[in-house]
């Protein structure tokens, strides 16, 4: 909950730099978490995932942050950018994390447990961050790609978006995880030293 409310944050935060204070107005600038739970994607599907996978995978989402495009200075290119925001929040945050961690000496088992919890809480971010960049929408990886695209054949790639939750989760039952995500992300971590 805290990674999601701090990449949903980031999206709302570049959004009002950008030009288009929706997310403020509609109290989801925050990183309070209760802001972004969203009842299915928060609640329920990462509970019907948990079971169905018979505990081996959970998957779940927040509450997207509202953008009006239409309000940013730049619709084109500010849709990279804020794109961008949330997955690059959660791996900097897993960055500042790490260097924090660096500075941690397993001296009691209170202190074992905390230094658990913050790696627990940078693989979170790191997987987050990238799993977010796949381009396929509604992920943020698909707002980047949209962004470069011409126009028109950035229309033609957004209308897949009613069906990319199933592009996404046929992808996951595929091994998108092992093939794609999971390699970058342990690059990642080795970078960090975790």
């Amino acid at each position: 909950m805290i990674a999601m409310s701090i990449h949903e944050f980031a999206h709302g935060w570049a959004a009002f730099k950008l030009g288009d204070s929706t997310a403020k107005s509609l109290g989801r600038l925050t990183l309070n978490p209760l802001a972004h739970i969203d009842p299915f994607g928060t609640v329920l599907l990462p509970i019907l995932i948990f079971i169905a996978s018979g505990g081996q995978f959970i998957f779940g989402a927040a509450k997207p942050v509202p953008i009006n495009y239409l309000a940013l200075k730049d619709p084109k290119r500010d849709m990279i950018w804020i794109g961008l925001s949330g997955p690059l929040a959660n791996i900097l945050s897993a960055i500042i994390l790490s260097f924090i961690l660096s500075f941690l000496i397993p001296i009691s088992p209170h202190l074992i447990r905390i230094i658990l919890v913050i790696k627990t809480f940078i693989i979170i971010n790191i997987v987050l961050g990238i799993f977010n960049l796949i381009p396929i929408p509604p992920l943020d990886g698909s707002r980047v790609l949209m962004g470069l695209l011409p126009r028109e054949l950035a229309s033609s790639y957004a209308r897949i978006e009613p069906f990319g939750f199933f592009i996404i989760m046929l992808l996951i039952v595929l091994g998108l995880f092992d093939s794609f995500v999971w390699p970058i992300v342990s690059l990642i971590l080795s970078m960090l030293g975790i």
